[in-house]
């Protein structure tokens, strides 16, 4: 086993994203979160208001022999729309925005290339995901930890928007895909 290491990305509903990494091999940890914004300790009705500027996102540790960050990135930009300006599908708000946030310098630098990496092969569809931060993580309430592999299942929302970020993960991530 390598070096673990943590990437916190947002790109829309953190269950979407969250239940997306699960499956991605390298990776021994999803926790969904909140990150950037004003308020401390906030609550996931506070985030949903639109009010305290936090995203919902996802903070990914992972195996740096198995996956490396550029890769991380790759798959997160590849699997929700990175170019809606603050919303994914029906979710709308600043709270649903595509966003990196890198936790040193390197990551930033990573970020960036990956940004390019994703404009250059997607000409005329720009990535509006913004680089962000530093910025102070706040987890989730539990019931939001592993959403899609409980609760998910019977939630028609989750049933909607996120076999369809899997299917995504599969077809075009296919060497990423955990057994």
């Amino acid at each position: 086993m390598g070096k673990q290491e943590q990437a916190i990305i947002a790109g829309g509903c953190f269950w979407c994203t969250e239940a997306v990494f699960r499956d991605v091999v390298g990776v021994s940890e999803v926790e969904s979160g909140y990150i950037g914004g004003e308020v401390e300790n906030p609550t996931y009705k506070q985030v949903c208001s639109g009010s305290t500027g936090h995203a919902e996102g996802i903070r990914v540790t992972f195996d740096t022999d198995t996956i490396t960050l550029p890769e991380i990135y790759d798959v997160f930009l590849g699997t929700h729309d990175p170019t809606q300006l603050n919303r994914q599908g029906n979710d709308v708000g600043t709270q649903y925005r595509s966003a990196i946030f890198p936790l040193d310098d390197d990551q930033r630098a990573e970020a960036e290339a990956a940004i390019a990496r994703w404009n250059a092969d997607h000409a005329g569809q720009e990535a509006v995901t913004t680089i962000e931060g530093p910025a102070t993580w706040y987890p989730a309430e539990d019931y939001h930890q592993e959403y899609w592999d409980g609760e998910g299942q019977r939630n028609p929302y989750c049933l909607a928007v996120i076999p369809p970020k899997l299917m995504k993960l599969r077809k075009s991530f296919q060497q990423y895909l955990k057994d």
